[in-house]
């Protein structure tokens, strides 16, 4: 084959012998490439700009926290994971169940407010065990010997641990006066 254009009609360039065509693309292709485009601007619109529905991310978080409010209520204490923690420490009812048993049993070292005496501070942004919803049920469950704290799963039972976590999850950022900060910063 030769390397010439002007020997082959509708060829447009010729590179290293090799001869290109410009062809159009097929219509199905193009068709399949502009509704793309056109699905994800109105993908977009619907779900960021004019928030018309919830994002699937959004509707995964609903579920969690309604399926750990379904766990809650059956006592199913064990099963429940970080996001269910977190939906536990946005319920009002929860929180005060949690609040009175850690008025009972935390609040002679960290305070009534969990502004900390001999244990540490709860409400600023420093953990010394982390911070997480998995690392406060951990330290509150299984405790910290060699800081001082006890484990309270075995007294207290998997449920009402979980319920002091969701209030101990609760005072997090809300920076009452007290013991300076400890550990880490989250």
């Amino acid at each position: 084959m030769s390397a010439d254009p002007s020997e082959h009609q509708g060829e447009h360039h010729v590179y290293d012998d090799i001869v290109e065509h410009d062809n159009p693309l097929p219509l199905w292709w193009l068709i399949t490439l502009y509704g793309a485009i056109l699905f994800s601007a109105g993908y977009y619109f619907h779900f960021h700009v004019f928030k018309t529905a919830m994002t699937p991310a959004d509707e995964l978080a609903a579920e969690n926290t309604e399926a750990a409010k379904a766990l809650l209520a059956q006592g199913k204490g064990a099963e429940l994971g970080p996001d269910a923690l977190l939906a536990m420490a946005q319920d009002e009812k929860t929180v005060k169940e949690g609040q009175t048993t850690f008025q009972q049993m935390c609040a002679s070292c960290h305070g009534d407010q969990g502004e900390g005496k001999i244990g540490p501070n709860l409400t600023d942004k420093h953990w010394i065990h982390g911070g997480k919803p998995e690392s406060v049920y951990k330290t509150v469950s299984k405790g910290a010997p060699e800081k001082g704290m006890p484990a309270w799963e075995s007294s207290l039972g998997p449920r009402k641990t979980q319920v002091v976590t969701a209030y101990v999850l609760s005072l997090k950022g809300k920076n009452v006066a007290g013991k300076a900060p400890q550990g880490q910063e989250e």
